[in-house]
């Protein structure tokens, strides 16, 4: 398919980032929004992107992105939803963390943290933490899956059921408006959901773009989660959800006052 050297900059920013903002492109080609915005629904009438207010999204479906890929989308945020959720746990704390981008940024923000006993599935963040001395650090058996490193499989499931820890950090691959957290790959979400079964507290944490995604496996819904940690929560229905089941929703954008859903 041929495209403009302006499109396929457009398209290669989309999908390095997950998304495209019409004032972003406009400032950066020198070119005007009224430009910008044909650009985008030139591009998406070939299905390359997808619109949302304000701008597109690199489209997804039943596959997921490379693991790196994935590490840079929305990379800040997810940097400051790791260290709000991190703030969170307490030392002395015993707590899950699952696959995932954003939950390997929270395992980062823990590490001025004390004493803590970390059960993960996730090899990357099981290898980042085993260096440091105040975490006792366990990782479950199973099937190790070679894009990203994660553990799974019923090994995993049989191990995770073991434990009742404290927290739970578990991510999503898509939030659909109805508030299902959906996953790409059935043996991870048999994992996640032992993860929320097993835990005391279970913080969901995910960016923005996750709510212009899709993926084909259900791993539960919102309102089985104790907090929600993202970058910004636009979506009425899932602000809804989270207000009428008693979820705490804290959002970490830089123009957002860090807040709750269920105080004021």
């Amino acid at each position: 398919m041929f495209l403009s050297p302006r499109h396929q900059q457009i398209l290669d920013i989309a999908k390095t980032h997950g998304k495209v903002f019409v004032e972003d492109l406009a400032s950066r080609f020198d070119m005007t929004p009224q430009t910008i915005r044909k650009d985008l629904n030139d591009l998406c009438e070939k299905k390359l992107l997808n619109r949302i207010h304000g701008g597109a999204v690199f489209p997804s479906g039943t596959e997921n992105m490379q693991y790196e890929q994935r590490r840079q989308i929305a990379a800040g945020e997810k940097e400051a939803i790791g260290r709000a959720a991190a703030g969170l746990i307490p030392d002395n704390a015993s707590l899950f963390v699952n696959i995932g981008t954003t939950t390997e940024a929270v395992g980062q923000a823990l590490l001025d943290h004390g004493r803590l006993m970390i059960i993960t599935n996730n090899i990357n963040v099981a290898n980042r933490l085993r260096v440091y001395p105040q975490f006792e650090v366990v990782i479950a058996g199973g099937v190790v899956r070679a894009a990203d490193g994660g553990v799974v499989g019923e090994a995993a499931v049989d191990f995770i059921r073991q434990f009742k820890v404290d927290y739970a950090v578990i991510g999503a691959s898509a939030i659909d408006d109805d508030g299902a957290l959906l996953d790409y790959d059935f043996r991870e979400v048999k994992v996640a959901q032992a993860i929320i079964a097993n835990a005391r507290h279970v913080i969901l944490v995910a960016d923005s773009t996750k709510f212009e995604r899709t993926a084909p496996v259900r791993i539960a819904h919102i309102s089985q989660v104790h907090t929600f940690v993202t970058d910004r929560c636009y979506p009425p229905s899932v602000q809804k959800i989270c207000r009428e089941n008693g979820v705490n929703l804290i959002e970490t954008a830089p123009h957002s006052e860090l807040r709750s859903a269920t105080g004021q």
